[in-house]
């Protein structure tokens, strides 16, 4: 059977993000595996270019970083308090980055949350979980809100 030592938790710190880390932190305690629980803050640098002049995007993404380290450091502290548990904050495309993070990481397993959107709204909006379970080297645990 594989080992599973390191498991990347990907959250979006919604109201579902602590279903997905209680999902994370059993496994983990099982295993005996470490977690990496990452947020994915987005990139907006599709915006540039829109009136909007680049330093001033720039410092409004630095803001949403400022404030998600914080609030990773809040989350891993109520959330993986008898695991191993590291905070990563990122910016970029969610999907992208949760399999570059993974994948530098060594991660054995990726826990995450799904939206459960359906109809028109997958179709303009698609589906982060779907992305990283298709293109995912390891296993892919998704938890769909209640």
């Amino acid at each position: 059977m594989a080992e599973i030592k390191k498991i990347l938790c990907a959250v979006d710190f919604s109201d579902h993000s602590p279903v997905v880390a209680e999902y994370a932190s059993t496994l983990a305690k099982t295993l005996g595996a470490d977690i990496i629980c990452l947020y994915v803050a987005p990139s907006l640098d599709q915006y540039v270019g829109f009136h909007v002049p680049p330093s001033s995007i720039e410092n409004f993404v630095g803001e949403i970083v400022t404030g998600a380290d914080s609030t990773m450091a809040t989350f891993i502290e109520e959330n993986f308090k008898d695991v191993t548990a590291n905070g990563k904050v990122v910016t970029g495309y969610a999907a992208e980055e949760i399999l570059a993070i993974a994948e530098s990481e060594n991660a054995d397993m990726i826990v995450m949350g799904t939206h459960g959107r359906a109809g028109i709204d997958r179709i303009l909006f698609g589906s982060v979980a779907e992305k990283v379970v298709k293109s995912a080297k390891s296993p892919v645990l998704t938890v769909r809100p209640s």
